[in-house]
């Protein structure tokens, strides 16, 4: 493992001098960017870990108060010695891709990095608690995905996991982990996500495809959007909304897990629609092409969250749905005129 500091001597504010140190791994990702900065402004010292020296040096020369790190989840001596040496107060991770189709391409990846990972991390901050080190707060990423098609809807903390990804089977094995960790005595909770967007995403995931072909089609750029199932269903909510979820599960009284999502779930047709619309486009038919290559195998029909928990933490979202689609359509607008 190499590790990068930004520039000079990383000066901490008074409150992070009193012992506010966070360790993001994913930390170039899109939660991750947006956790960083929050962190920074909260005073927390932050060490940003990215998977590679281009993300960690482009991260670093953002903000001088970064202290960046390159490394892997895959590789338990790495995340032994990066815990040991930065020794936190508080973990958050993020690490590992975030695409279900993905996991279906490399399974195995997978279940390494998202479920395994996880765990060679929480061993990390447990050993450094045990040994008179600071009392870790720990946060792992979970998904939706963990509930599959479940049963009931909405999806509570107490739904019974039954995923049908290989993405959702390794998040699942990962928030039963923190668990054990949580009896334990380390304080480890679980921020099961639900769909949740910014300018951010990269264009591989199906919100910002759409935000960025309908802006290339209203401009004129383009005269065809290709998607695959856009009747499936999602709970969609706003990056920093759920980032801001991540800040306030790590420092709840108690550790635990909890839901982060809005409560209303919106099909991927009801995203097209509401894109095109904003446009001034009423009729899209002409303008989308499904294609059954782009259909996931076993792609949950619905998924919506009940955050009833992480709102007694005094949490909620911002951002309604339609203002989400409106603000991604802005940015690739903005972003395809200023080329």
């Amino acid at each position: 493992m190499t590790s990068a500091a930004g520039a000079g001597g990383n000066a901490m504010s008074d409150s992070a001098a009193a012992g506010n140190v966070a360790l993001v791994t994913g930390a170039a990702g899109q939660d991750g960017s947006y956790l960083v900065e929050r962190l920074v402004t909260e005073g927390y010292t932050v060490h940003a870990m990215c998977h590679s020296a281009v993300s960690a040096a482009q991260l670093g020369a953002s903000d001088a108060a970064i202290v960046t790190h390159v490394a892997d989840l895959a590789d338990a001596a790495a995340i032994g010695d990066l815990v040991a040496r930065v020794r936190p107060t508080h973990v958050f991770n993020l690490a590992g891709n975030t695409s279900v189709a993905r996991s279906w391409e490399f399974p195995a990846e997978t279940a390494d990095v998202l479920g395994v990972g996880p765990v060679r991390l929480l061993e990390a901050a447990w050993k450094l608690q045990q040994s008179g080190g600071p009392n870790v707060r720990f946060v792992q990423a979970s998904s939706a995905e963990v509930f599959g098609d479940a049963a009931e809807s909405p999806q509570a903390e107490t739904t019974p996991r039954v995923p049908v990804t290989p993405y959702g089977a390794a998040k699942a094995f990962a928030q039963e982990i923190v668990g054990m960790y949580r009896e334990r005595g380390l304080h480890a909770s679980c921020a099961v996500l639900y769909n949740h967007e910014s300018p951010k995403r990269p264009h591989t995931f199906v919100a910002r495809k759409i935000s960025h072909e309908v802006a290339r089609i209203s401009l004129g750029l383009s005269d065809e959007i290709v998607l695959g199932n856009i009747d499936v269903e999602r709970d969609w909510g706003y990056a920093p909304d759920y980032v801001d979820a991540l800040f306030r599960i790590a420092n709840a009284e108690r550790a635990g897990d909890f839901i982060v999502a809005t409560g209303n779930a919106h099909s991927v047709r009801d995203f097209v629609d509401a894109a095109f619309q904003y446009v001034g486009i009423t009729d899209w038919s002409d303008y989308v092409r499904i294609d059954p290559a782009f259909y996931r195998p076993a792609d949950p029909k619905r998924l919506v969250g009940d955050a009833s928990k992480l709102r007694a933490l005094g949490w909620a979202p911002t951002v309604s749905f339609g203002e989400l689609v409106q603000l991604m359509v802005d940015a690739d607008l903005a972003e395809l005129r200023a080329r």
